[in-house]
């Protein structure tokens, strides 16, 4: 018990402190730095809570694709950042705001568990244990969830052809792939015999 403990607090302190520095750092890169420490505490988290399918998808996901790509796109991109920030001040009173938001709701979750310890439990579905995480995951998810988990998904690919629309642009004097043309070809449109003269070139 005493080493679940020891460990559930050195995860909670080395999250909250590279947390505070994401937002702290000056260099964005360090910040993205910050980002995967978390990442790598929280999922230290989720196992000791026995949720290591969790823990597996928050390194895999987040920390193997998400903060990595971020970070590639940071260094290669060179946004002046000292720029960005010169406007701060004037989005200080709505980051206030929603400041006040997130700290209302959590202390009024963390209030109703002080007043009724048992009320997470009668609200979430039990859960099984004679199977693994992975597949008490799976179960819940495809069967009682399975429209939720459709709309999500449907939403993620609106996003992404919405993104792909956005950023294409055409530019003029870029050579183009056409798939029809390509299909169309034939040995006159592919080729062409010239007659060359001795002598000359073309």
């Amino acid at each position: 018990m005493f080493i679940h403990a020891l460990f559930f607090y050195l995860f909670a302190s080395v999250c909250v402190a590279s947390a505070f520095m994401v937002i702290a750092a000056k260099n964005p890169v360090h910040s993205v730095l910050f980002l995967i420490l978390a990442f790598v505490n929280a999922s230290g988290l989720f196992v000791l809570m026995g949720a290591e399918f969790l823990a597996m998808i928050l390194i895999v996901v987040y920390v193997g694709a998400v903060a990595v790509l971020f970070l590639f796109v940071v260094m290669m991109l060179d946004v002046d950042f000292a720029e960005l920030r010169q406007g701060f001040l004037q989005y200080l009173p709505f980051g206030a705001l929603v400041a006040f938001v997130l700290l209302g709701e959590l202390l009024l979750v963390v209030g109703a568990w002080v007043i009724n310890p048992s009320m997470p439990t009668t609200i979430t579905a039990p859960i099984p244990t004679t199977v693994t995480n992975t597949e008490a995951l799976g179960l819940v998810l495809y069967t009682q969830y399975i429209y939720y988990f459709q709309a999500a998904g449907l939403v993620l690919l609106v996003a992404m052809i919405g993104a792909i629309v956005l950023t294409l642009r055409h530019r003029v004097g870029v050579k183009r792939q056409d798939i029809g043309a390509q299909v169309a070809r034939n040995k006159e449109t592919a080729m062409e015999v010239v007659k060359v003269r001795p002598g000359q070139g073309l």
